[in-house]
C-alpha cells in the first residue's frame, strides 16, 4: 500500500475541529496513506485526536502514519512512523518500532537512502521538490534526483514539497511512488476533488508504464 497520494496534515491547513472532515474528503478521493505531523503539542495533547484519525483510517483501510512520535506511535499501535534525519536515531526507532511502517526523510541524498534501506527502511523521501508553503527555505532537488533513487533503491520513493497536479506530472515520470501534499490538498475548495485528481494522475502513469 506504499504507493499513491499521501496526505500530511498540518496544523495550520487542518485544525482540530476540522481535521477529521478534511481526511475523511482526502480519503474517499484517493488518499492511500495519512500522516499526523504536529511540531508543536505534546504527546499528550495530541493522543485523543491521533487515536480518532487513527480510528477514522482503519475504517477505511488506510494507512496511519505518525511523523517523529516514537512513543505515542507505540502507544497507539499506528501502522507506521515517519522520522527526519534530526529527530530520533534510525537504528534505535526500527529497533523499538518492529513489524511497522518506517519511513525516512532523505531530502537530496541517495547515499543515505540507500544506507536507511540496508538498515530497514519500509520508504524514503525525498525532497524539498518545489518551493513550499509550509517549508519556504527548504533546500530544493531536481527531479532527475528522484528517476537516479528509483533507480538504485527497491524500497519505495515518496516525493514531497511544493506538489501540485501541475508539477505532479514531472515527478511520477522519474518512477517515485508516492505524493506527499499538503498545501495544494488541504487548501483546495474541494478536498475530495483535489485527492480524485492526484489519484487519476497515478492511474494514468500506471497505464504509460504498464500498457
Amino acid at each position: 500500500m506504499l504507493n499513491g497520494l499521501y496526505a500530511v496534515t498540518d496544523a495550520s491547513l487542518t485544525p482540530d475541529e476540522t481535521l477529521l472532515t478534511q481526511v475523511t474528503q482526502a480519503i474517499l478521493g484517493g488518499a492511500r496513506i495519512v500522516q499526523l505531523r504536529d511540531k508543536t503539542r505534546s504527546d499528550v495533547q495530541l493522543f485523543e485526536i491521533a487515536l480518532a484519525l487513527q480510528r477514522l483510517c482503519a475504517a477505511h483501510n488506510t494507512l496511519f502514519i505518525m511523523n517523529d512520535r516514537l512513543a505515542l506511535a507505540q502507544k497507539l499501535n499506528a501502522d507506521g512512523l515517519h522520522i527526519g534525519q534530526h529527530d530520533l536515531a534510525f537504528s534505535l526507532v526500527r529497533a523499538e518500532f518492529p513489524n511497522k511502517i518506517l519511513g525516512m526523510s532523505c531530502y537530496g541524498n541517495i547515499a543515505d537512502a540507500l544506507m536507511y534501506q540496508e538498515k530497514g527502511a519500509d520508504y524514503v523521501a525525498f525532497g524539498a521538490c518545489f518551493n513550499s508553503p509550509t517549508k519556504p527555505l527548504a533546500n530544493l532537488i531536481s527531479p532527475a534526483l528522484l528517476g537516479e533513487a528509483k533507480q538504485r533503491l527497491s524500497i519505495p520513493i515518496c516525493a514531497i514539497g511544493g506538489i501540485t497536479q501541475s508539477n505532479a506530472p514531472q515527478l511520477l515520470q522519474q518512477g517515485v511512488d508516492m505524493l506527499a501534499v499538503i498545501s495544494d490538498l488541504w487548501c483546495s475548495a474541494d478536498i475530495t476533488l483535489q485527492a480524485q485528481g492526484y489519484r487519476d494522475l497515478f492511474m494514468h502513469q500506471q497505464e504509460y508504464l504498464f500498457g
